[in-house]
């Protein structure tokens, strides 16, 4: 080997180590940025609910996780409570009542509506009563039969409805009601 050529050679060797450092901290700097962004945009996010999960009961939670479980107000997705009177009272058949009374729990996943048929008339194309779309934690009051009723005990079933955002029956619930017209 001619001394031009060693000398060259640990030339190359530098330039290689060179080159390949700089495409090293050229990589390293193009997924530091995109970890900078993608982090970024993640943390300008509103934090996502955990889902929930089961609690691991032992001798020394037992009490406490009792205690949660029974004063809960979750209602789960497609089911739905409502809080009602379960006997109204109607001076005359054609009087608004003072004790009627219907609430969609703020809890529920979706509104309401409900029809009152008497029970021995369940035709559903003959209520006596059709209320309008309650809203979550929206309650209904004062309320009067879209039928006049005669003086008597009437024995009824309610059905509610569970609907989406476009008032389309997700679900149904029969209730039994029982209404008394006259003193």
């Amino acid at each position: 080997m001619s001394s031009e050529q060693k000398a060259d050679s640990p030339k190359s060797v530098k330039a290689v180590i060179v080159a390949g450092i700089a495409v090293i901290i050229i990589l390293l700097i193009v997924v530091i940025v995109l970890l900078l962004t993608r982090g970024g945009k993640e943390g300008k996010e509103e934090p996502k609910e955990e889902a929930r999960r089961n609690v691991l009961v032992t001798e020394e939670n037992v009490e406490e996780v009792a205690d949660d479980f029974f004063n809960e107000e979750y209602t789960p997705p497609g089911y739905f409570s409502a809080t009602m009177s379960n006997v109204w009272h109607f001076s005359t058949g054609d009087a608004v009542s003072e004790d009627a009374y219907v609430a969609d729990d703020s809890s529920n996943s979706n509104d309401i509506y409900f029809d009152i048929f008497l029970a021995e008339d369940e035709d559903e194309n003959n209520p006596i009563y059709q209320s309008p779309v309650i809203p979550l934690g929206g309650e209904l009051k004062n309320i009067k039969l879209d039928k006049e009723l005669k003086a008597g005990t009437y024995d009824c079933i309610m059905i509610y409805h569970l609907v989406d955002e476009e008032q389309k029956t997700l679900d149904t619930i029969r209730v039994g009601l029982t209404i008394i017209v006259g003193p």
